[in-house]
């Protein structure tokens, strides 16, 4: 709390100084006949200064208290630029009031009838001014700290999401394995003791992968061999599979256990006897590894709930923009899993998010040397105009027009420098970022 009043008070310090030396310089440079009268003139520049700095800092801070919606930023800044002019007038009203009565020795009524809008333009110019500057740096601010809150929570749900679909491969096998392990029992208690004997080593590799975003593929089809000696244990003629001895590329990675899920929904939607065999291969085939089965429908099926599908689908999608292809034509049920390189994609993401900073971070500093090179000249270029309009007609206040005209330009410009209200753009880098990221 003291630091923020701290804050205030310096700025309202420093900008009363600035505010000093410029009207000084309009009302005939800073020449005075001794001490005191440069601290009096100092003295009230800074009491306008903090009386006009403080008013508007906690109508400000009013503003912020109350709720705004993410749709409701240009009518906040409206409010928030209408009320500092109507703040400030009444402001600049009771100041002088105070000066002329108090200070000057000039009766009430004789102030109110001298008073004109030209006594007001001064300091209303300067709260304009102040307050629009404001305004954009705080609402950059402030954009730049919801783009990070919004980028952090959406890590951390994609982070939970993740770990809640790879959380529910272990319940899903361990009820299905033990399903198949029933049925052993009763039909052929000896291969139930090799089954469970396997079962405790595919297991084991359950465990130790199902943490994994991404494992090999000659891992994974090591196992799935494994997992279909399994089921061959038990249904024995009436599966059939065919894997792949070797794979074309050490480096290729898959989404762990994403074989087991398909070779379970495989088992359990299909009728399968020595008559009517399952027969299911895996196979490699143009950056995709593919599982298909032919279609022995059971006749008493319980409706799919899809669990299988729907886990590898979203577990892959989290992870690449690649996505699992399925198919099924009544007589071959085929799924395509896209075929990763964790390191080539690091890599590439690598190198594609350094070019992208380099160059954004070249453009950004371009534009910022135009930006601040265009306000410094805005501040050197219009007191002096004030002042020539001061010196030769002060009845046509002509410098409103430049004044305006360029810093409304300033403020566009000042916009698009610092990002307000261009999340659009940054949506579309990043798409195109992640379309050139594909592999």
């Amino acid at each position: 709390m003291f630091k923020h009043i701290k804050n205030k008070i310096i700025a309202c310090f420093v900008i009363g100084t600035i505010i000093f030396i410029i009207g000084s310089g309009l009302s005939g440079g800073l020449h005075f006949n001794s001490i005191n009268d440069f601290l009096i003139s100092f003295g009230f520049y800074q009491l306008y200064s903090y009386v006009l700095g403080f008013i508007n800092m906690f109508y400000f801070d009013y503003l912020e208290r109350k709720k705004w919606n993410d749709n409701e930023r240009t009518k906040r800044v409206l409010i928030g630029i209408v009320g500092s002019v109507a703040l400030t007038l009444l402001g600049l009203f009771f100041l002088r009031m105070l000066t002329a009565v108090y200070f000057e020795g000039i009766s009430f009524e004789s102030f109110i009838s001298s008073e004109t809008w030209s006594s007001y333009t001064f300091g209303l110019w300067i709260t304009l001014t102040v307050v629009i500057t404001f305004h954009a740096f705080y609402f950059f601010k402030k954009t730049q700290e919801k783009k990070v809150k919004d980028s952090q929570i959406v890590a951390k749900t994609e982070t939970a999401k993740f770990e809640t679909l790879k959380n529910q491969l272990d319940p899903h096998f361990l009820f299905n394995s033990l399903n198949v392990l029933t049925s052993l029992i009763g039909e052929n208690p000896q291969q139930a003791e090799k089954f469970t004997t396997k079962l405790s080593k595919v297991y084991r590799y359950v465990l130790e992968q199902k943490g994994k975003d991404l494992i090999s593929l000659e891992d994974e089809l090591k196992f799935a061999k494994s997992y279909m000696e399994l089921l061959k244990m038990r249904f024995e003629d009436g599966i059939h599979f065919s894997i792949p001895d070797t794979i074309s590329n050490p480096e290729l990675k898959i989404v762990p256990l994403s074989l087991q899920l398909l070779l379970e929904n495989a088992v359990k939607h299909n009728v399968i006897t020595s008559e009517r065999p399952l027969e299911i291969k895996i196979y490699e085939n143009n950056g995709f590894l593919i599982i298909e089965n032919n279609i022995n429908p059971k006749t008493s099926l319980e409706k799919s709930t899809k669990v299988g599908l729907q886990n590898i689908n979203q577990r892959y999608s989290l992870i690449t923009n690649r996505k699992v292809e399925i198919k099924n034509d009544n007589r071959i049920f085929k799924v395509k899993l896209p075929l990763l390189t964790q390191e080539i994609k690091i890599m590439k993401t690598d190198y594609i998010n350094d070019s992208n900073k380099y160059i954004r971070a070249k453009k950004r500093i371009d534009d910022l040397k135009e930006f601040y090179g265009s306000l410094i000249s805005y501040c050197i270029v219009i007191p002096f105009l004030v002042y020539i309009n001061y010196r030769t007609y002060w009845g046509f206040q002509w410098f409103w027009f430049p004044m305006f005209g360029w810093g409304l330009g300033l403020v566009i410009q000042a916009f698009k420098v610092f990002g307000y209200g261009m999340g659009w753009e940054e949506r579309k880098i990043r798409e195109y970022m992640e379309k050139d990221s594909k592999f």
